[in-house]
Order: C-alpha cells, then structure tokens, then sequence
C-alpha cells in the first residue's frame, strides 16, 4: 500500500527514461564502462583506445626529424660529435622523476576529484531520504524536491564543464530551466531551491526541526563539494613547473642525437622516437589528469553515468521500484515459472540497461 500511495504522489514525475535516453543511450553507457573489466594483456598493448600514443605521434615524428637531420648530416660529411653518452644517461633519469613527480601530482586531483563526486551521490541520497521520509506528504511538495535534487548532479556535471546546453534536464526544471541557465552560477541556483522547499515544508508544519537541520546539512555539503571540485578546476598545477620541464625535455631530445649518431648511425633517429615516447607520454598524462572534469581529457570521470546513477537512486527511493526493473538487483527465479510469452513482454516493455544503480554503490 505505501508502494502504491509513493507511485501515486510521485506519478507525474518526469518521464526520466527520455531524460537518459536524451544524453546517452544505454548501449553508449555499456560500451563506456567496459574499462572496468578485466583486459588482456596484449589488447591493452596494442589498442589505441585511451592512450595518448595518437595525441604525441606528430610530436615524436618532429624529434625523429630532427635527429633525421643530425644523422645525415654526420653520414654524408664524415662528421664527429664526440659528445659523450654518460650526461644523456643521468639528465634522462633526472627528468624522467620529474615526469613521474608531475604525474602522480596530476593523478592526486584527479583520484580527489572522485573522492568528491562519492560525496554528491552519499549526499544526494542522504538528502531525498531524509525529505522523503520525514517531509510533507502532499503531492506537488514531494515532485519539486526530487526532481531539484536529481537535477542538482547534472547542472554540477554541465557547470564544471563550462557547458549552458540543460535540454537534458529541461522535464526536472520545468519553467525554471531558463532561470538556471541564465544564471552566474548555476549549481547554487538548484540548490537554494532546495533549501527553499525545504524552509517550506518547516514552515508548513509537514517536517520537523530536527529534520530539517539534518536535510540542509547534507545540502550544505553538497556546495562543500562543489567547490571543492571548482578548486580543482580553476587552480591547475604551477604553470611556471610545466614550462619548465618542457623546455628541459625539449632541450634533451633535440641534443640526444649528438651523442648518439656516432654509435648508432642510420638507427639514431629510430631510437630518439623510442626515447621520446615515454617521456611524451608521461609529459601528456601529467596534463590530462590535472582537469579530471573534461570530456576532453583522457580518462575523465565518467560524471554522465555518475549523475545518471545518482537520478535512478532517487527514483528507486521514491517509488520502492526501480526506474528500469532490468536494474534492479532481483533474487534467481525458478525458470520453469516463467512463460516464454511473458519474458518476450518483458523484453520489449524494458530496453536492457548497465546496472547504473548500482555501479557507485561503494561511492
């Protein structure tokens, strides 16, 4: 009965499967979070999926030219360097730490950035439960603070991206979508509506002191996140570190030919590509990891399927059921109870679906 009496308040909720369908068809979301099983060895070697190989080949290509250069130059006038080997081998080492060093500091924010967006899904549940269970109980009460809590994730998700473009929570916002969008700073607007209903809802007598202090609690810590990932955004690492360690690493690649030409001859410039490749590598990462929030990025945190999984969750609280039943975690079935013409039903009553709901489980 109080499955029934949820359905019924909640029934003119927003049809949330368009809302998902809008920015990322399932199949989509399936092929994203493939990277999180288990891979072989040598697919991982030789595939080009996630890998900056095809970002620095143009720049690998301009040092083999170079040392091209330096090696035609030595075979066709006889010429010698005689520049030793053995300071090639201690600089190599040195900058190849602060590559390293550059890296892991990348890697700090990005690794920070999911730690906070494990916060928003805690939050964001903790939130609607709380307005649930112990808010007003009238119909129109409970549509407007689930749908501006679910769509608080994704305005966050659109504002740390610089992105205006909210069609895809246009059915959450209703009339207020162009208040949103037109606005500084969007997430804040979301989120004083919140604290809006939730003043409401004291002020009507349909939830407690108690419950409110713990439900603005959780909202406050919801902007304690945001701006956490904002830090992260708006103060990349040292400008002055990156320009630095890339004029060493260009210095060290242009001249590395002149030791090696001697001993090696036509495969010098063969083997300054294959020196150049770790050290660009790495080079490239430490970039890509300092904005963990990009679609540009490599590797980004996947803040689509984050804030879908997060939209499901508070469906599920609301209703006692699951948006999509196909995503529910549901105890074996006897197979001889089930007809074939009622699986068939099932099948194209409900799309299959990635386990959304419960990917950040452990968030």
């Amino acid at each position: 009965m109080q499955q029934r009496a949820a359905k019924r308040s909640l029934s003119h909720l927003p049809d949330v499967a368009a809302l998902l369908s809008h920015s990322h068809s399932f199949s989509e979301v399936r092929e994203k979070n493939r990277h999180m099983e288990p891979k072989s060895f040598w697919k991982e070697t030789f595939s080009l999926r996630d890998s900056v190989a095809p970002r620095i080949a143009p720049r690998i290509l301009v040092f083999g030219a170079i040392a091209l250069m330096f090696t035609s130059i030595d075979l066709s006038g006889g010429w010698k360097t005689g520049v030793p080997i053995t300071p090639f081998e201690f600089v190599g080492a040195i900058l190849g730490l602060l590559l390293v060093l550059r890296t892991n500091s990348g890697y700090d924010r990005w690794y920070e950035a999911r730690k906070l967006w494990g916060g928003i899904v805690n939050q964001s549940r903790n939130l609607a439960i709380i307005g649930l269970t112990y808010g007003p109980k009238s119909e129109p009460w409970r549509k407007q603070f689930i749908n501006w809590t679910a769509a608080f994730p994704h305005v966050t998700r659109h504002s740390l991206r610089g992105e205006r473009d909210l069609d895809d929570v246009a059915q959450l916002l209703g009339a207020e979508l162009p208040k949103v969008q037109h606005a500084e700073h969007m997430p804040m607007v979301v989120s004083a509506r919140v604290s809006q209903l939730l003043h409401e809802a004291v002020q009507s007598g349909g939830m407690d002191r108690f419950a409110f202090l713990q439900a603005e609690k959780e909202r406050a810590q919801l902007i304690d996140h945001l701006g956490a990932c904002e830090r992260i955004l708006k103060t990349p690492l040292a400008a002055a570190y990156s320009v630095e360690i890339r004029r060493f690493l260009f210095a060290y690649l242009v001249s590395l030919p002149l030791a090696l030409v001697d001993q090696l001859g036509v495969f010098t410039p063969l083997f300054v590509m294959l020196v150049a490749y770790p050290l660009l590598s790495l080079d490239q990462i430490g970039v890509d990891l300092q904005n963990p929030f990009s679609k540009m990025r490599l590797s980004h945190l996947p803040l689509d399927e984050i804030s879908q999984a997060i939209h499901q969750n508070l469906y599920c609280a609301a209703t006692g059921e699951p948006l999509f039943p196909s995503l529910a975690t549901e105890s074996p079935r006897d197979p001889a109870r089930e007809s074939a013409a009622t699986a068939e039903e099932s099948r194209e009553r409900v799309p299959a679906t990635p386990r959304l709901a419960h990917q950040y489980a452990g968030a």
